[in-house]
């Protein structure tokens, strides 16, 4: 008679466990929340919500009046300056920053403060306008007096 063999799901993980196997490759780490401080007017704003959300990105929204006093305190250099602002692991994010690049600064944990898209360009996360080619513009890693590209995108794909 020949031995049957058969491997429940928790024998298997029991398996992969001991011989130093990582979880299976579906299995996504959860990603921390987002807060996104945002004008209550803008709609730019809730559509870059909708990006991050769609990236599985959990995010509590707050509205107010004035984002300036919030940038001043979290130190958003003038220059890199947009129409919101988010917190997350840590970091600050201002602007159109694509999903991607968050992922990235979140993995790599860089010693900044945060990641930057100046302005509004078009084409960037939320600023999607139909029949307009998007810009190119670069994603900036920003921290105390210091400002580098961090990654360059044109519309929301790395180039």
């Amino acid at each position: 008679m020949a031995n049957e063999l058969s491997l429940s799901r928790r024998g298997l993980l029991f398996g992969a466990a001991a011989f130093g196997l990582s979880r299976p490759t579906g299995a996504a780490e959860a990603l921390p929340k987002m807060v996104v401080t945002r004008d209550p007017n803008c709609g730019c704003c809730g559509n870059w919500v909708k990006h991050v959300q769609a990236a599985c990105f959990p995010v509590e929204v707050i509205e107010v009046a004035d984002v300036a006093p919030l940038k001043l305190k979290l130190g958003v250099p003038d220059a890199l300056a947009s129409c919101h602002t988010a917190e997350i692991g840590g970091y600050v994010l201002e602007g159109h920053v694509p999903a991607q690049a968050i992922k990235r600064l979140l993995a790599e944990k860089p010693k900044v403060i945060g990641l930057a898209v100046a302005g509004m360009p078009v084409g960037s996360p939320g600023m999607e306008v139909p029949g307009q080619a998007p810009d190119t513009y670069d994603v900036v890693v920003f921290s105390s007096g210091r400002q580098n590209v961090f990654a360059r995108y044109r519309g929301t794909q790395p180039i």
